[in-house]
């Protein structure tokens, strides 16, 4: 790790397909997926998970906000903070939303998100919101360009309905996010491969161990094993679990962080709060 605080990642949530309050999850958080990737003075949200609403707690209490917010799927797990994040009510703000798997689905992002915030879902509709709101869908596997000095590149991941893996680089650093995504048995996924060659740091799907994964075969989610064969294949310098299940309670993962930091030193267990400078 770098003393340079200009980029880092932070975890708003860290669970995958429901919340799971409790005192059993107060060490590693029960919010699901919401990460803040900071390049510089820009914010760039990735996912909309129940962790959005503390982003947005966080965001509030400085001036008005321009950032992207961009979608790995829309699960609900992925998208259900939106309609509770409170920076988007605020005049003056502005967000730009990404998403890239709906291509095969005949829908847009703002569609979704629609559907999400419409009777008898939610009592009140997307128009609620006074941040000016701007949807952009993509083809995954392009590249995305918000500011000359931050690449983002994207690729297909392996998910029910689809979903995308981001890569982030700044200032010669390289922050790589794959949630949602199912190995193959007998290969390693050539489209994570390439996308994470070299990252300083990946964010790996972790949702199950490998004595788990049989019993959810077709589910869309990896194991924190298939993690490290990526990173070794691929040379990245640090894993990253995350995707808890929400069954995994703060014993279980404190179990999972030993194996996986014997197998692979360096490995991190994602938690609530934590922040990680590249």
């Amino acid at each position: 790790m770098s003393n340079d605080p200009s980029f880092f990642v932070r975890f708003w949530g860290v669970r995958g397909s429901i919340a799971c309050p409790g005192i059993e999850y107060s060490r590693y958080g029960g919010n699901t997926s919401c990460l803040e990737i900071r390049c510089g003075s820009r914010l760039l949200i990735f996912d909309a998970g129940s962790g959005l609403r503390l982003l947005g707690q966080h965001i509030d209490q400085s001036g008005p906000v321009d950032a992207d917010l961009f979608f790995t799927h829309s699960h609900l797990d992925h998208v259900g903070g939106l309609p509770f994040f409170t920076s988007a009510f605020r005049p003056g703000n502005k967000f730009r939303f990404w998403a890239g798997h709906l291509q095969n689905n005949d829908m847009a992002m703002r569609d979704v998100i629609g559907r999400l915030m419409s009777s008898p879902l939610f009592p009140v509709p997307i128009e609620v919101f006074q941040a000016e709101l701007e949807f952009r869908d993509f083809e995954p596997g392009r590249d995305i360009e918000i500011d000359p000095t931050i690449q983002i590149r994207t690729a297909p991941l392996n998910h029910p309905q689809g979903a995308v893996g981001y890569r982030v680089e700044y200032d010669g650093k390289a922050i790589c996010y794959v949630s949602d995504t199912e190995h193959f048995e007998d290969r390693l996924d050539e489209n994570i491969l390439t996308l994470i060659q070299g990252a300083d740091v990946m964010i790996y799907d972790s949702t199950y161990t490998d004595e788990e994964y049989p019993r959810h075969i077709g589910w869309g989610h990896s194991t924190w094993r298939e993690g490290m064969r990526l990173c070794d294949a691929a040379g990245v310098k640090q894993l990253v679990l995350f995707h808890h299940d929400p069954g995994h309670d703060d014993a279980t993962m404190d179990a999972i962080g030993r194996d996986a930091m014997a197998a692979r030193p360096g490995t991190i267990v994602a938690s609530e709060g934590m922040t990680i400078v590249p």
